[in-house]
């Protein structure tokens, strides 16, 4: 069979061109979406720190980091539990890895489930988009984009865990998936580090 013929075959099956690079093309594909989704999560963070600093009346309405605390705990705890599922796929044990994947798609429900409370419990003290009775309006239309867009990540990565998790638990899925996933997990992880100082620790109120 020509060269030409096998990879027409390897087109119509919908198979994915082996990377050019020394790393497999689904890695490859995760590192490019991270890099690029890296650059919009900064982009947005150094907006809000040019909007924080023109606008005089900014409000600090934070009081307490006790709420903020217990979601970053959980969040990096999920990361950890990721890793042992990754290591657990790569020694072959899938009934350990799916464990701990389905562990993990647990914890980032939890920090959902708690990250809406807070939402909730801001939107009962005035706090919407467009308004909020400590100082500029502007506060909740940049407070509730970052933190929305990281929850949609958030909320994206454990639908992908229990997706990726049942598939590879019925054989559809490798440990290779299961790494791929991971880096997106800890990115998602890594951007809440950077969430936290910007949008709650220089919010506190004095």
């Amino acid at each position: 069979m020509s060269q030409a013929n096998i990879a027409l075959g390897a087109h119509q099956s919908g198979a994915m061109e082996p990377s050019p690079f020394s790393i497999p093309s689904k890695k490859l594909a995760m590192w490019l979406f991270i890099i690029s989704d890296a650059m919009t999560f900064a982009a947005c963070l150094v907006a809000y720190g040019f909007l924080r600093n023109s606008t005089p009346n900014w409000p600090t309405p934070f009081h307490s980091i006790t709420n903020v605390a217990i979601m970053t705990f959980i969040l990096v705890t999920s990361s950890l539990t990721m890793l042992i599922g990754m290591r657990a796929a790569r020694a072959g044990d899938k009934g350990k890895a799916f464990r701990w994947i389905l562990m993990t798609a647990a914890l980032g429900i939890l920090f959902g489930l708690l990250h809406l409370r807070e939402w909730s419990q801001l939107i009962e003290e005035g706090m919407t988009i467009f308004k909020n009775p400590w100082g500029t309006g502007l506060f909740g239309s940049a407070f509730y984009s970052i933190t929305g867009l990281h929850l949609f990540h958030v909320t994206c990565g454990v639908i992908a865990l229990i997706v990726v998790g049942f598939r590879y638990q019925g054989g559809r899925y490798n440990a290779d998936d299961i790494e791929v996933l991971g880096l997106y997990w800890h990115f998602v992880d890594l951007v809440w580090m950077f969430v936290v100082p910007f949008i709650y620790l220089l919010n506190l109120s004095h």
